[in-house]
């Protein structure tokens, strides 16, 4: 097996300071400190360097990270061959999603993987995207459902394999009684002249939406910042804004509002996600979720307004 030192060093490197790796382990910062001191003299090399009031890795840190990456990667294929035997069974598997993958989609993956694999383990763990590559990193979780974003890994990270799932439109979100409420389909540039209900600048969600509107030539006016979408669509419901909402998303249904697609190239969407660690795909329960993914996400989008006869991405 290989060193848990290395996973260690690992997460330093992708969190930055000591003390968020201690947090993402679950360990204190003096067990993460004492395990590099206690590899950094086994390999009679210095790992981190005061740098400040945090630590930089050393050369020989990041060299050493480069060569272990696929060290790691053909663990999880070893792992996923013994699994393959028939000898090894089925444990757990845990998956991780934003809250509208985490509702939309997981719940129903679960399901085929504990059907398919009896006996296994199956658990959702909802959190953002970038903390989803925590988990996985450290070994929390298995599968990750992600929404694109610039916090995410690059899709080259040799750490991952990342699979584009789903494309997740978004709809235009309008009270009842608007004017273009019973329309089929919008431009967005129909509604310029709205208020607008949004997330909180600085999040992906709130640049999707500006980004959107500018391409559609107007800046939106923001009357409410909400980030649920319960929040948000009892605000629409009340006659205080409009906003988008993406496709997958479910809303309460005794609130008066109307849910129209967008038309127009491009029409703005959510670029859905999967993650797993490099190597790990093939482990039975992993390759039956990715499987499970694919139709439930083109289920649910098929499903949902706008959805029926709409084509899906390429796979």
């Amino acid at each position: 097996m290989i060193d848990h030192r290395l996973q260690v060093l690992r997460m330093v490197a992708s969190r930055g300071t000591v003390t968020a790796a201690a947090e993402a382990l679950g360990y204190t910062p003096s067990a993460v400190s004492h395990q590099l001191r206690s590899l950094a003299r086994e390999l009679g090399v210095p790992l981190l360097a005061r740098e400040g009031r945090g630590v930089r890795l050393t050369p020989a840190a990041r060299l050493l990270l480069a060569r272990s990456e696929e060290l790691f990667a053909r663990w999880e294929e070893v792992r996923a061959e013994l699994a393959a035997t028939g000898d090894r069974a089925v444990g757990s598997l845990r998956l991780c999603g934003f809250s509208t993958a985490a509702a939309a989609l997981l719940p129903p993956v679960a399901a085929r993987v504990a059907a398919l694999h009896p006996g296994a383990t199956v658990r959702i763990i909802e959190a953002d995207p970038a903390e989803c590559f925590d988990l996985l990193l450290a070994d929390d979780a298995d599968l990750a459902v992600v929404v694109a974003t610039a916090s995410l890994p690059p899709s080259d990270d040799p750490r991952f394999e990342q699979e584009p799932l789903l494309d997740d439109p978004l709809d235009l979100l309008l009270p009842a009684d608007h004017p273009l409420a019973g329309e089929q389909s919008v431009l967005l540039e129909q509604v310029a002249g709205d208020h607008w209900i949004m997330d909180r600048p600085g999040t992906a969600y709130h640049q999707l939406v500006v980004t959107a509107c500018a391409a559609a030539g107007f800046t939106p006016s923001i009357a409410h910042q909400a980030t649920e979408w319960d929040t948000g669509a009892a605000l629409v419901s009340a006659g205080l804004g409009i906003a988008l909402i993406p496709r997958l998303a479910r809303l309460p249904a005794d609130y008066s509002l109307a849910r129209v697609p967008l038309r127009g190239d491009p029409t703005p969407a959510r670029h859905l996600l999967t993650g797993v660690r490099r190597g790990s795909r093939a482990q039975p329960a992993i390759a039956t979720a990715l499987a499970a993914l694919e139709d439930v996400a083109l289920t649910r989008r098929a499903e949902l307004p706008g959805g029926a006869g709409s084509t899906p991405p390429d796979q």
